[in-house]
Order: C-alpha cells, then structure tokens, then sequence
C-alpha cells in the first residue's frame, strides 16, 4: 500500500477533483453517504465525504487503524467491489459490527482505487444508516468512477515521482520543502561509488538495473522512518529523514546505507559489482531558517568530503549542524 508520506496533497486541484468525484458518485447512489480513503499498511484516512447522511460517523481527516476498517477486507488483488447490503447479517462482520453500529453504518458498498503500477491508493465507498440494495448497474458505474480517479492520480504522479526507479523526484523535494518551510531533521546526499564502471562494463541496461535496486533497498530502510527517498538524477540520491535531530542516530542511519548498498553479488548471475557509497549528512534545527538549495549544497560539501577520503564513507558538514 502507499507510503508514510503521500505526494497526493500536492496534487493540482485535489481538493476540486476529490469533491468532483464524490458528486459523479451521488448521480448513481443518492442520498448515500459518500467518501474517499487512502490506505497504508497501518491505517485508513478519510480524505473526503459527501455527508448526506448527517448521523453517519465519518468525517474528514478521520484515521482509523486499518485492521478495524472495512475497507481492509477488500480484494485487491482482484479490483473487485464488497458489498454488505444489511450488517447485521453477515456473520464475517462479527468482530466489527459494534464499531459500525456506533458509526451508524448499517450498510456498505467499497470499491478499490488501484494505481496503474498496481499500488493501492484506498476506497470510494458509499454508506448508509439502514440496509440498503445495490444493483449491479449502480456498483459497476461507481467502479468506473473509482477507476476516472486513479486516472487522474497516475497523470499527477508522474509529475512527483521518477519514471526509472519509482522513487520521489527533485520536483516533489522542492515542493515538500516548499509547503513545510518549519520542517528540522537530517539529509542525506548519496552518491555510488563505481557507478560509471557499471555502465561502462555491462552496459547502460545493467546500470538501470543497480538504480532501481538502490531505489528499492533504500525504500526498505525508510519502512520504519519518518521521510522519504528521491532520486535527483543519475546515481545521485537523497534520503531525508523528518525530525531526525540525534546524531548519534543520524549516523546509525548512515552505516544502515552503507551496509546495505555495499554488497551486489545477487543482483546479477554472472556478474560482480564492486559498488559502495558516499555519504554527505547536513542536520538542521528549525531555528537554522536555512532553504533546501543551501542545504543541498551543504550536503553535497559533505559528500565530496566522503570522497575524497577513500569513499565508501560518510560525512558530516560541519559549517552547521549538531555538535559531535
């Protein structure tokens, strides 16, 4: 499912194109109450409803742990709809059937919105207080709606994302930065250490082959981290870490990436790539009031540091920044 942190607040027009799509979905179920969701691993929010219901107990920005959803028994894998058309008679709704009749959810038709990639976005759903019908022309319509909002969120994504190895761009960097001017934390500027071998040797395919497997064992580091990754081009990547102040942890995080992009016997059958990274770390406080050109910057000092000292290492710039 979707990560932690979500590029879609950023997307042109959300807000019209979310309430847009929730009128198309009350052309086909009136006086149903309606709302769209976004899904992680952990958790559903509610990102936007059509409240014909006023009793219903949803609202906007609500999250809901996503074990405790019925959002969560969908079958993605299948893009399919479920349907609940009465709650209280349908013994697999046990467990939360007294959570949906607190909410005043009496019925329940969820339908998947899956990204082209396959990533699962959330739900278009529509609730009501009472049982209620849904005929198959009315859920297959609300399907086709689902699916003109996954449109729009897979043109949006191009804009923020990296068409080689998925990860976020310099664009969404600059726009992350741009909407939280008070963020603190940690960035990190990587570079691989023998990339252009790569290519040289084995060709550019095998070189694309080594930055989506950075992009991807990256990825997995940051599963449990407050951030993100992006790929500013080439072989070069930052890693940012939101409200990362401690060094000491800082620099747990900058040997988990060396570790973890040190070693690529697996990658290919045949060949062995000698491949490692440097590492320029910046640390900032919010009182620093220092913009994301200047912290790049910094971090690219720092990083040719690393390099210049035998590389496969890591460094700090010390311009500013915690104390050792």
């Amino acid at each position: 499912m979707s990560q932690p942190i979500k590029e879609f607040p950023f997307y042109t027009n959300f807000n019209e194109v979310t309430h847009d799509i929730l009128e198309m979905a009350n052309q086909i179920l009136r006086d149903k109450f309606l709302f769209l969701s976004s899904l992680t691993d952990t958790e559903q929010v509610i990102l936007k409803v059509l409240d014909n219901d006023k009793t219903i107990g949803i609202h906007e920005g609500m999250t809901i742990q996503v074990d405790s959803t019925v959002c969560n028994r969908i079958d993605f894998s299948c893009d399919a709809p479920l349907v609940y058309e009465d709650i209280t008679q349908d013994s697999a709704l046990d467990d939360l059937l007294p959570a949906l009749k607190e909410a005043r959810i009496g019925s329940y038709l969820g339908v998947p919105i899956i990204l082209r990639n396959g990533d699962v976005f959330g739900t278009l759903c529509a609730v009501n207080s009472s049982a209620s019908v849904f005929d198959c022309t009315s859920v297959n319509l609300f399907q086709k709606v689902a699916r003109l909002f996954s449109y729009y969120l897979d043109l949006e994504k191009l804009a923020f994302r990296d068409s080689l190895t998925g990860a976020y761009n310099r664009q969404f960097l600059h726009k992350y930065f741009d909407e939280h001017p008070t963020a603190y934390g940690a960035l990190l500027f990587l570079d691989l250490d023998g990339f252009k071998n790569v290519n040289d040797l084995f060709g550019h395919h095998a070189g694309d082959l080594v930055l989506k497997e950075v992009s991807l064992r990256l990825e997995e580091l940051m599963l449990h981290n407050d951030g993100f990754v992006v790929r500013l081009g080439g072989d070069e990547f930052v890693v940012y870490y939101h409200h990362l102040s401690d060094r000491h942890q800082i620099v747990n995080q900058a040997e988990l990436i060396l570790g973890r992009l040190s070693s690529w016997d697996s990658l290919r059958d045949k060949e062995k790539f000698q491949l490692s990274v440097s590492i320029g770390i910046i640390p900032y406080t919010e009182q620093m009031n220092i913009d994301l050109s200047t912290l790049l910057e910094h971090a690219d000092a720092a990083l040719y540091q690393a390099k210049s000292s035998g590389k496969n290492k890591y460094q700090f710039y010390e311009g500013v920044g915690l104390e050792a």
